[in-house]
């Protein structure tokens, strides 16, 4: 799925950036789908692309199986005005953090910033566990298959090593 909104900012500004979004309480593929959406209304911000959805089970957590996809923006946010942007949206959407890894409403991860690492209180780029996880990996392939998770390699080498984890790719 291709969606463009108009950039407010020059070419040599920006950082692309990977979203991940999740959802399994409520309507999760109309969360997700409304999830992009906002993504593509982001001020200083243009999603580029987003991934098909994909149904996963919940890893390390109970509750219904998840939605999953994956977005591409292209932004002169910092990662932190990024981070507070999808907190926004997540708040917007009825997400409670009750508990670590409850269902939820609409989670999103802010996945990768350029090719920086970051190590803050509040914020680990790449996202620490991403490189284990079909439901994150399958849908980065989808958008972009050359993308490099620092410190971890290449997202379609990643994807094989963890091969075992059941997922499904929706139709449009």
């Amino acid at each position: 799925m291709t969606v463009t909104s108009a950039p407010a900012f020059t070419e040599r500004d920006s950082v692309v950036a990977y979203v991940g979004l999740g959802a399994n309480l409520g309507d999760p593929k109309a969360t997700l789908l409304a999830a992009i959406q906002a993504l593509s209304a982001l001020p200083r911000a243009q999603l580029l692309n987003a991934s098909p959805l994909y149904q996963t089970q919940a890893v390390d957590a109970d509750g219904p199986d998840y939605l999953n996809a994956v977005a591409q923006l292209k932004t002169v946010l910092s990662p932190h005005e990024l981070l507070a942007a999808l907190q926004a949206i997540e708040a917007l959407h009825g997400r409670v953090r009750s508990y670590r890894n409850a269902p939820r409403t609409l989670d999103l991860d802010l996945l990768l910033y350029g090719d920086q690492c970051i190590a803050a209180s509040d914020l680990t780029v790449p996202h620490p566990r991403m490189h284990e996880r079909a439901f994150v990996l399958a849908p980065l392939a989808d958008v972009a298959p050359q993308a490099t998770v620092p410190g971890r390699g290449n997202v379609r080498t990643l994807l094989a090593a963890v091969s075992r984890q059941r997922i499904r790719r929706l139709n449009p």
